[in-house]
Protein backbone atom coordinates (compact mmCIF):
# COMPACT_ATOMS: atom_id res chain seq x y z
CA UNK A 1 0.00 0.00 0.00
CA UNK A 2 1.61 3.34 -0.96
CA UNK A 3 1.00 7.41 -1.34
CA UNK A 4 2.74 10.20 -2.26
CA UNK A 5 5.05 12.21 -0.34
CA UNK A 6 6.36 15.68 -0.68
CA UNK A 7 7.74 16.85 2.19
CA UNK A 8 9.65 15.79 5.58
CA UNK A 9 6.65 16.17 7.96
CA UNK A 10 3.91 14.26 5.46
CA UNK A 11 7.03 11.64 5.16
CA UNK A 12 6.69 11.34 8.75
CA UNK A 13 3.05 10.68 9.27
CA UNK A 14 2.75 8.06 6.53
CA UNK A 15 6.12 6.06 7.28
CA UNK A 16 5.21 3.88 9.93
CA UNK A 17 1.89 3.11 8.11
CA UNK A 18 2.63 2.67 4.55
CA UNK A 19 4.99 0.09 2.62
CA UNK A 20 5.73 2.91 0.14
CA UNK A 21 6.03 6.55 -0.39
CA UNK A 22 6.31 7.76 -4.16
CA UNK A 23 7.77 11.48 -4.44
CA UNK A 24 5.81 11.59 -7.65
CA UNK A 25 6.08 14.71 -10.37
CA UNK A 26 2.47 15.47 -9.22
CA UNK A 27 4.05 17.59 -6.66
CA UNK A 28 4.40 19.94 -9.58
CA UNK A 29 0.45 20.62 -9.38
CA UNK A 30 -0.25 19.43 -5.38
CA UNK A 31 2.66 21.61 -4.32
CA UNK A 32 3.28 24.09 -6.95
CA UNK A 33 0.26 24.89 -8.53
CA UNK A 34 1.39 23.84 -12.21
CA UNK A 35 -1.64 22.58 -14.83
CA UNK A 36 0.00 19.69 -15.37
CA UNK A 37 3.07 17.80 -14.42
CA UNK A 38 5.31 18.69 -17.67
CA UNK A 39 7.09 21.87 -15.93
CA UNK A 40 8.38 19.78 -13.01
CA UNK A 41 12.20 19.66 -13.02
CA UNK A 42 14.81 17.33 -11.66
CA UNK A 43 16.38 19.80 -9.45
CA UNK A 44 12.76 20.10 -8.33
CA UNK A 45 12.48 16.25 -7.68
CA UNK A 46 15.45 16.19 -6.28
CA UNK A 47 14.81 18.55 -3.30
CA UNK A 48 11.50 17.17 -2.54
CA UNK A 49 13.23 13.66 -2.64
CA UNK A 50 15.48 14.94 0.11
CA UNK A 51 12.90 15.97 1.97
CA UNK A 52 10.71 12.46 2.04
CA UNK A 53 13.86 11.10 2.93
CA UNK A 54 14.45 12.91 6.29
CA UNK A 55 11.05 11.88 7.20
CA UNK A 56 11.40 8.57 6.28
CA UNK A 57 12.89 5.43 8.24
CA UNK A 58 11.36 2.34 7.05
CA UNK A 59 8.92 2.62 3.98
CA UNK A 60 10.21 2.19 0.60
CA UNK A 61 10.51 5.40 -1.22
CA UNK A 62 10.54 6.31 -5.07
CA UNK A 63 11.03 9.46 -6.79
CA UNK A 64 9.30 10.12 -9.87
CA UNK A 65 12.27 10.56 -13.54
CA UNK A 66 10.38 13.97 -15.09
CA UNK A 67 9.56 14.66 -18.14
CA UNK A 68 12.51 15.36 -20.30
CA UNK A 69 14.78 13.87 -17.91
CA UNK A 70 14.98 10.18 -19.22
CA UNK A 71 13.06 9.98 -22.67
CA UNK A 72 16.57 10.96 -24.41
CA UNK A 73 18.58 7.87 -24.48
CA UNK A 74 19.28 5.21 -21.62
CA UNK A 75 22.60 6.85 -20.76
CA UNK A 76 20.45 10.31 -20.34
CA UNK A 77 18.09 8.60 -18.14
CA UNK A 78 20.87 7.02 -16.14
CA UNK A 79 23.01 10.57 -15.47
CA UNK A 80 19.51 11.48 -13.97
CA UNK A 81 18.56 9.00 -11.61
CA UNK A 82 22.24 8.80 -10.76
CA UNK A 83 21.85 12.21 -9.30
CA UNK A 84 18.26 11.47 -7.81
CA UNK A 85 19.57 8.32 -6.14
CA UNK A 86 23.02 10.00 -4.80
CA UNK A 87 21.34 13.01 -3.82
CA UNK A 88 18.71 11.83 -2.29
CA UNK A 89 19.53 8.74 -0.74
CA UNK A 90 15.97 7.13 -2.13
CA UNK A 91 15.96 3.50 -2.82
CA UNK A 92 14.32 3.33 -6.31
CA UNK A 93 13.11 5.84 -9.75
CA UNK A 94 9.91 5.89 -11.29
CA UNK A 95 9.57 6.64 -15.40
CA UNK A 96 6.63 5.82 -17.49
CA UNK A 97 6.42 3.64 -20.16
CA UNK A 98 6.82 4.78 -24.20
CA UNK A 99 8.67 3.77 -26.98
CA UNK A 100 12.38 2.80 -26.02
CA UNK A 101 11.34 3.05 -22.34
CA UNK A 102 11.60 -0.11 -21.79
CA UNK A 103 15.58 -0.27 -23.26
CA UNK A 104 16.09 2.60 -20.67
CA UNK A 105 14.85 0.38 -17.79
CA UNK A 106 17.15 -2.37 -18.55
CA UNK A 107 20.00 -0.41 -18.86
CA UNK A 108 19.58 0.99 -15.36
CA UNK A 109 18.66 -1.95 -13.96
CA UNK A 110 21.90 -3.34 -15.36
CA UNK A 111 23.39 -0.41 -13.50
CA UNK A 112 22.29 -1.37 -10.07
CA UNK A 113 19.52 0.82 -9.79
CA UNK A 114 15.81 -0.43 -9.38
CA UNK A 115 13.03 1.04 -11.52
CA UNK A 116 9.18 1.01 -10.93
CA UNK A 117 7.52 1.42 -14.53
CA UNK A 118 4.12 2.91 -15.39
CA UNK A 119 1.52 2.36 -18.01
CA UNK A 120 -1.90 3.36 -18.51
CA UNK A 121 -2.62 6.98 -18.32
CA UNK A 122 0.88 8.83 -18.70
CA UNK A 123 0.42 12.58 -16.80
CA UNK A 124 3.35 13.07 -18.88
CA UNK A 125 1.63 12.38 -22.05
CA UNK A 126 -1.02 14.45 -21.20
CA UNK A 127 -0.31 16.67 -23.91
CA UNK A 128 -0.24 14.31 -26.83
CA UNK A 129 -3.24 12.52 -25.04
CA UNK A 130 -5.18 15.28 -25.10
CA UNK A 131 -5.59 15.86 -21.56
CA UNK A 132 -5.76 13.23 -18.81
CA UNK A 133 -7.83 10.56 -20.32
CA UNK A 134 -8.40 6.95 -18.74
CA UNK A 135 -6.98 4.52 -21.19
CA UNK A 136 -9.41 1.40 -22.35
CA UNK A 137 -12.37 3.19 -24.38
CA UNK A 138 -10.82 1.35 -27.72
CA UNK A 139 -9.08 -1.90 -28.69
CA UNK A 140 -5.65 -0.21 -29.52
CA UNK A 141 -5.87 0.97 -25.77
CA UNK A 142 -6.25 -1.86 -24.37
CA UNK A 143 -3.61 -3.71 -26.53
CA UNK A 144 -1.06 -1.20 -26.20
CA UNK A 145 -1.17 -1.18 -22.40
CA UNK A 146 -0.64 -4.66 -21.81
CA UNK A 147 2.32 -4.80 -24.44
CA UNK A 148 3.66 -1.84 -22.31
CA UNK A 149 3.23 -3.62 -19.23
CA UNK A 150 4.72 -6.99 -20.62
CA UNK A 151 8.23 -4.88 -21.98
CA UNK A 152 8.40 -3.26 -18.53
CA UNK A 153 8.38 -6.34 -17.18
CA UNK A 154 10.68 -8.04 -19.17
CA UNK A 155 13.19 -5.07 -19.09
CA UNK A 156 13.75 -5.54 -15.81
CA UNK A 157 11.63 -3.29 -13.45
CA UNK A 158 10.45 -4.96 -9.72
CA UNK A 159 6.94 -2.99 -9.90
CA UNK A 160 4.43 -1.55 -12.38
CA UNK A 161 2.08 1.66 -11.63
CA UNK A 162 -1.39 0.83 -13.56
CA UNK A 163 -3.04 4.31 -13.83
CA UNK A 164 -6.29 4.99 -15.09
CA UNK A 165 -7.44 2.10 -17.39
CA UNK A 166 -10.86 -0.52 -17.30
CA UNK A 167 -10.95 -2.56 -14.64
CA UNK A 168 -10.89 -6.00 -16.42
CA UNK A 169 -6.89 -4.35 -18.63
CA UNK A 170 -5.89 -3.52 -14.88
CA UNK A 171 -6.62 -6.87 -14.03
CA UNK A 172 -5.56 -9.05 -17.06
CA UNK A 173 -1.91 -7.08 -16.94
CA UNK A 174 -1.81 -8.47 -13.36
CA UNK A 175 -2.01 -11.83 -14.41
CA UNK A 176 0.26 -11.44 -16.97
CA UNK A 177 3.55 -10.18 -15.64
CA UNK A 178 5.93 -11.36 -13.20
CA UNK A 179 5.83 -8.04 -10.70
CA UNK A 180 3.45 -6.58 -8.29
CA UNK A 181 1.03 -4.60 -10.09
CA UNK A 182 -0.14 -0.88 -8.20
CA UNK A 183 -3.25 0.08 -9.05
CA UNK A 184 -4.33 3.72 -9.26
CA UNK A 185 -7.87 4.32 -10.88
CA UNK A 186 -7.63 0.61 -11.96
CA UNK A 187 -8.69 -2.30 -10.02
CA UNK A 188 -8.69 -4.41 -6.54
CA UNK A 189 -7.20 -7.24 -8.03
CA UNK A 190 -3.77 -5.34 -8.70
CA UNK A 191 -1.27 -6.31 -5.98
CA UNK A 192 -1.21 -2.73 -4.19
CA UNK A 193 -2.65 0.68 -4.27
CA UNK A 194 -1.63 4.23 -4.04
CA UNK A 195 -2.91 7.51 -4.26
CA UNK A 196 -2.03 11.70 -4.02
CA UNK A 197 -2.24 11.88 -0.38
CA UNK A 198 -3.92 15.05 -0.92
CA UNK A 199 -6.39 13.55 -2.81
CA UNK A 200 -6.91 11.30 -0.14
CA UNK A 201 -7.33 13.72 2.78
CA UNK A 202 -9.62 16.30 1.29
CA UNK A 203 -7.24 19.22 0.36
CA UNK A 204 -8.96 20.00 -2.82
CA UNK A 205 -12.27 20.75 -3.95
CA UNK A 206 -12.49 18.64 -6.85
CA UNK A 207 -11.39 14.74 -6.15
CA UNK A 208 -10.72 12.57 -9.09
CA UNK A 209 -12.91 9.38 -10.09
CA UNK A 210 -10.71 6.92 -8.74
CA UNK A 211 -10.36 8.85 -4.83
CA UNK A 212 -11.97 7.74 -1.95
CA UNK A 213 -11.61 10.63 0.29
CA UNK A 214 -10.72 9.34 3.80
CA UNK A 215 -10.54 12.95 5.06
CA UNK A 216 -11.84 16.61 5.30
CA UNK A 217 -8.32 18.66 5.72
CA UNK A 218 -9.28 21.46 3.60
CA UNK A 219 -12.16 22.45 6.00
CA UNK A 220 -10.13 21.51 9.27
CA UNK A 221 -7.63 24.14 7.83
CA UNK A 222 -10.15 26.43 6.68
CA UNK A 223 -11.85 26.35 10.55
CA UNK A 224 -8.07 26.72 11.81
CA UNK A 225 -7.27 29.87 10.25
CA UNK A 226 -10.83 31.14 10.72
CA UNK A 227 -10.39 30.26 14.53
CA UNK A 228 -6.94 32.05 14.38
CA UNK A 229 -8.26 35.13 12.47
CA UNK A 230 -10.97 36.25 15.10
CA UNK A 231 -8.46 35.42 17.91
CA UNK A 232 -6.10 37.55 16.66
CA UNK A 233 -8.54 40.26 15.98
CA UNK A 234 -9.86 40.23 18.97
CA UNK A 235 -7.16 40.72 20.86
CA UNK A 236 -7.35 36.86 22.59
CA UNK A 237 -4.39 36.16 20.97
CA UNK A 238 -1.05 35.61 21.64
CA UNK A 239 -2.65 34.91 25.68
CA UNK A 240 -0.75 34.62 28.59
CA UNK A 241 -0.22 31.11 28.22
CA UNK A 242 1.63 32.19 24.68
CA UNK A 243 4.03 35.04 26.28
CA UNK A 244 7.18 34.92 27.66
CA UNK A 245 6.67 36.82 31.32
CA UNK A 246 10.26 37.20 32.96
CA UNK A 247 10.63 38.92 36.26
CA UNK A 248 12.93 41.56 36.97
CA UNK A 249 15.13 39.75 39.48
CA UNK A 250 15.78 36.18 36.84
CA UNK A 251 15.78 39.01 34.03
CA UNK A 252 18.87 40.86 35.67
CA UNK A 253 19.89 37.00 36.98
CA UNK A 254 20.67 36.49 33.04
CA UNK A 255 22.60 39.24 32.81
Amino acid sequence: MGLTAYTAPMAAALDPIVDLMLVGDTLGMVVHGLPTTIGVTLDMMILHGRAVMRGSSRALVVVDLPFGSYERSPRQAHESAVRVMQETGCQAVKVEASDGVPETIEFLVQRGIPVVGHVGLRPQAANVDGGFKAKGRIPAERENALLEARAVDQAGAFAIVVEGVATDIADEITRAVSIPTIGIGASPSCDGQILVTDDMIGMFDWTPKFVRRYGAMRELVTQAVQAYARDVRSGAFPGSAEMYNFSAKAAAAEH
